[in-house]
């Protein structure tokens, strides 16, 4: 995806069903004279449907939202307009959300517990066509994936140590990992 203009003003549109958090962010966005809050919601449905009218070019989605997910949001949000970047902001700390975060299409994950320019540095770099990862779970999340990691490789060097009788010949058959796993 590429980088969003950011000489302009970015419009920025924001979903939490709890006001004082949408009267933070308001108010942090207000500071801010690169950001412009295009609009709100305090629910998943309206979430949706008020960005797809608005077409942000970031939204910053609360992971648990009553009606709709804000990984449900983020899917069809990004589906629907898929210049919009999509940023959840969120209580959740474990991986397995950030995993299913990553998975929808957002492009960051930023803990409520952060310090508030943490969200600034979030919605900057993500406008220019980065991804941003909460420090406090991006190690988590690199020690799961690593772990993962070795698992598939240990498994990999096993299967390559056995040999294999093919139809046509009694030639070991070597097993390679997929690219990614290299």
């Amino acid at each position: 995806m590429k980088a969003l203009q950011t000489t302009a003003r970015l419009r920025v549109f924001f979903a939490d069903d709890h006001p004082i958090v949408l009267d933070g962010i308001r108010a942090l966005i207000a500071e801010n004279e690169r950001l412009d809050l295009v609009g709100y919601a305090l629910d998943g449905p309206t979430a949706l449907r008020r960005a797809i009218d608005l077409r942000p070019d970031v939204a910053v989605l609360e992971l648990s939202m009553p009606g709709m997910s804000g990984i449900d949001v983020a899917k069809k949000l990004i589906a629907a307009c898929p210049n919009c970047r999509v940023l959840l902001l969120t209580v959740h700390e474990d991986a397995a959300y950030l995993r299913q975060a990553l998975e929808t299409g957002a492009v960051a994950y930023v803990l409520k517990r952060s310090a508030t320019d943490a969200l600034n540095r979030a919605i900057h770099a993500v406008a220019a066509g980065g991804v941003y990862l909460d420090p406090a779970i991006a190690g988590r999340a690199l020690g799961s994936a690593t772990r993962q990691y070795r698992s598939a490789r240990t498994r990999l060097q096993l299967l390559n140590s056995v040999r294999v009788k093919s139809k046509w010949h009694d030639l070991p058959l070597p097993v390679t990992a997929p690219k990614r796993l290299r």
